[in-house]
């Protein structure tokens, strides 16, 4: 780690590490989807819309995946 940020006070790095975030998720928004992930996304909605399988919750299928440890 940068020695120098060692020397911030906490909020004033948590509050870096939340703009740093902000900035790489705006730049997410710019990346070009490629015609392969393009067509697999097609694929899964048109699957979605033929069954209207909306699948689970996370929650639910963490608690299924405990159950089973």
């Amino acid at each position: 780690m940068n020695p120098t940020l060692r020397d911030l006070p906490l909020q004033q790095r948590v509050q870096l590490v939340e703009d740093l975030w902000d900035s790489i998720a705006q730049d997410q928004q710019a990346l070009p989807v490629t015609d392969a992930q393009r067509a697999e996304l097609d694929r899964r909605l048109d699957a979605y819309e033929q069954d209207g399988n909306q699948g689970r919750d996370a929650a639910t299928v963490l608690n299924e995946i405990r159950q089973k440890l």
